[in-house]
C-alpha cells in the first residue's frame, strides 16, 4: 500500500485553505486506496502565534519529529508548510537523503512582512531555501508558477484545487437574507490583515455587506464598519446556507494563491467580484459571465451584480477534488522519482530535475 506522511503546521482547529485542501485531498487519496499520516501541532506541545493566537506553533525536538516520520513508515513526505514541523520534517528527510515533495499554500513572506519588520526580500531567499531542498513544490495556479519562477523557485508542480458541489450548491433565496436588504454583498474567510478587507469595507454600495468569518482584526473592524454584518464563523450546512444567499461574492485579498472561498461561492451559485491577480485571474475564466476582475473593486462589484448565477455553478463544475488529488497524487511519486500512478489532470506536472 502507498503511504503518504504529509507533515503540516496547519491543522485543526484552525479554519483555513490549507486545512481544507488537505483535508479534501486526504478523503479523496482514502477512497483511491492510499494511506495518509498527518504530522501536525496536535502530537507536540504547541503555543499560540504572535499577533496571531488562532495558529499554533508547535514544540518540538528534532528527535520527535524524526520519530514520528519513522514510525509512519511512509512510501513518500510532503511536506505542506515552511513552519517549525516543516523546518525539522525537512532536516530529516535531508539528513536521510529522503525525497520529498512541499506545497506553497500561501505567501509566507508576505504574511510575514505584514506584521514583523522582515525585509521581503529576506524572506522571499528563505522561501527558495526551504522548497528547492525539495524534489518538487506543489503550486495551485499558472500565475503563482510563473510569479514563483521568477523568484527562483525550481521544480514547480501543479495541484489544483476542487469543490465539493453536494455541500455548496444554489438554494432559494430569501426576500431579506440576515435581515438585511439586497443586494448582499459578502466575503467570506479569515478576519486578518493580509485578507485587505477594508479595500471591499470601504466601498460605496448599494444594499448591505455581510462578512463571514472570525480572526484577529475582527473586533477592530467591528467597531470601524458598524453598518457591516459580521456573523463570524460558520461551518458547514450554516456556511453554505449563508454562500447561498449572497448577490455578490467579493474576494478583496491580492496576496491568496488560490481562493477556495471563491470556488465555493461559485458552486453556490454566486458570482464573484474580485481584483485581477493571483486566483482570480486562474479561476474566474474571461467571458464565462460567472464575475468580474477589475482594479477597481467598486467597479468589480457592480458589474458582478449583472453576472448570472447559473454561468457561475457551470464554471465550478470545473473543479472537483477528485482531478485534484489525483494531481497531488502523481505530484508526489514523480518528486520520488516515480512515473505518475493515475491517469487524469497532469496539466503543469513536470518530472524533477533533481
Amino acid at each position: 500500500m502507498t503511504r503518504i506522511t504529509i507533515v503540516t503546521d496547519a491543522w485543526y482547529p484552525q479554519v483555513n485553505g490549507v486545512v481544507r485542501s488537505i483535508e479534501n485531498t486526504n478523503r479523496e487519496l482514502a477512497r483511491m486506496g492510499v494511506e495518509v499520516v498527518m504530522v501536525t501541532p496536535q502530537d507536540f506541545a504547541n503555543v499560540p502565534c504572535p499577533t496571531y493566537p488562532e495558529i499554533r506553533l508547535s514544540i518540538a525536538s528534532s528527535w520527535k519529529v524524526a520519530a514520528a516520520i519513522e514510525a509512519s513508515q511512509p512510501t513518500a513526505v510532503h511536506i505542506a508548510t515552511e513552519g517549525p514541523l516543516g523546518l525539522l520534517a525537512r532536516r530529516w528527510c535531508l539528513k536521510n537523503r529522503v525525497p520529498f515533495s512541499t506545497s506553497y499554500h500561501t505567501r509566507f513572506p508576505e504574511y510575514v512582512a505584514a506584521r514583523f519588520p522582515i525585509p521581503v526580500r529576506w524572506l522571499h531567499a528563505f522561501v527558495r531555501w526551504f522548497h528547492n531542498a525539495g524534489n518538487g513544490c506543489m503550486v495551485a495556479t499558472a500565475s503563482l508558477e510563473r510569479e514563483l519562477s521568477k523568484l527562483g523557485l525550481k521544480n514547480l508542480l501543479r495541484w489544483s484545487r476542487g469543490i465539493d458541489q453536494t455541500v455548496f450548491h444554489p438554494m432559494e433565496l430569501d426576500e431579506r437574507p440576515f435581515d438585511l436588504p439586497r443586494p448582499v454583498f459578502m466575503t467570506v474567510g479569515r478576519v486578518a490583515v493580509e485578507k485587505n478587507l477594508p479595500a471591499f469595507l470601504d466601498l460605496d454600495l448599494p444594499g448591505s455587506k455581510v462578512v463571514v468569518g472570525d480572526g484577529p482584526a475582527r473586533a477592530e473592524l467591528e467597531k470601524r464598519y458598524p453598518n457591516v454584518l459580521f456573523t463570524g464563523m460558520k461551518t458547514g450546512e450554516d456556511l453554505a446556507r449563508a454562500y447561498a444567499q449572497a448577490d455578490v461574492f467579493v474576494f478583496p485579498s491580492k496576496t491568496d494563491t488560490f481562493g477556495n472561498t471563491i470556488l465555493e461561492a461559485l458552486a453556490s451559485g454566486v458570482p464573484v467580484a474580485a481584483y485581477p491577480v493571483t486566483g482570480p485571474v486562474d479561476i474566474i475564466e474571461e467571458g464565462s459571465g460567472a464575475g468580474a476582475l477589475n482594479e477597481d473593486l467598486r467597479e468589480a462589484c457592480l458589474a458582478a451584480l449583472h453576472c448570472s448565477r447559473d454561468n457561475a455553478r457551470k464554471l465550478a463544475r470545473n473543479f472537483t477534488w477528485e482531478a485534484a488529488s489525483k494531481q497531488f497524487l502523481n505530484n508526489v511519486m514523480i518528486a520520488q522519482g516515480r512515473r505518475p500512478m493515475l491517469p487524469g489532470p497532469t496539466k503543469g506536472i513536470r518530472p524533477s530535475t533533481v
